[in-house]
């Protein structure tokens, strides 16, 4: 089950079984890519936040109980319908936030560092506990391994163990560990300092940094060359210099 709410500046999507952990099912996959393009394609809409419902869980993965494993088929749907989620995720042209209000274990925890930024509270505890049931975290590798140093990464994947939030942060999959009671505050500012940029800008920026990564150096150079050169074309290029020598703050036109 998936709750879309749009409370400009942003959509807020909710995974809402917080009975058992905000599985991730196969339909739930799908309509997180649905409501992601629904909040791409809104005017309305600068920011993305998703969470999970109540305070225990913001995934805890795939749905075990469901449709995840029944079948061979069913398990390739699964990391299809995974995979189609992060590629989603990654051409939003939108930040993403995950609001991390509880663990986020498996393909909650791939779910988690796939968004642009993660904040967590500093009960959250993350893992990869595949292993345990004979699972392997197969699709979330390829996020988990741009954003992790490898060794730590293989570890909990060969272990399971979970880590607090605090080691995620360290591992460099989670963006602010905060109290509890300071998510939504957090969440906020994240969310309104987002809001207040050029929407074009960090598009264009945001594209830029992920299509760099797997890069050489010299190409590198060369996409990002051509990245400055669109973004000094912009409107809003033009606004942001005037508006920093004319001493006001910008009027963004988002274009």
């Amino acid at each position: 089950m998936l709750r879309y709410q749009v409370e400009s500046p942003r959509a807020l999507l909710t995974i809402d079984d917080p009975e058992r952990r905000n599985p991730l099912s196969n339909t739930l996959m799908n309509e997180l890519a649905v409501a992601i393009e629904r909040a791409a394609a809104d005017p309305d809409v600068r920011v993305v936040v998703i969470t999970g419902a109540g305070d225990r869980a913001f995934s805890a993965g795939g749905d075990l109980a469901g449709d995840f494993v029944d079948e061979p088929d069913a398990r390739h749907s699964a990391g299809r319908a995974l995979a189609n989620l992060f590629r989603t995720m990654r051409g939003a042209g939108k930040p993403i936030v995950a609001r991390v209000n509880g663990h986020a274990l498996a393909g909650g925890f791939g779910l988690a560092a796939a968004c642009d930024i993660v904040v967590a509270v500093e009960e959250a505890r993350f893992g990869l506990p595949e292993i345990n049931v004979g699972l392997w975290p197969m699709t979330i590798t390829a996020v988990l391994q741009r954003c992790t140093p490898h060794k730590a990464l293989l570890e909990l994947m060969m272990t399971g163990r979970l880590i607090e939030a605090a080691e995620a942060r360290q591992l460099g999959v989670v963006s602010r560990v905060v109290p509890a009671g300071q998510l939504d505050v957090v969440v906020d500012q994240v969310v309104g300092a987002l809001a207040s940029k050029s929407p074009v800008v960090l598009r264009l920026g945001r594209d830029a940094f992920y299509s760099v990564e797997d890069l050489n150096f010299n190409d590198a150079l060369e996409v990002l060359h051509q990245g400055l050169v669109e973004v000094s074309g912009t409107d809003d290029a033009a606004e942001g210099v005037a508006a920093f020598l004319e001493k006001r703050e910008p009027q963004w036109k988002g274009k």
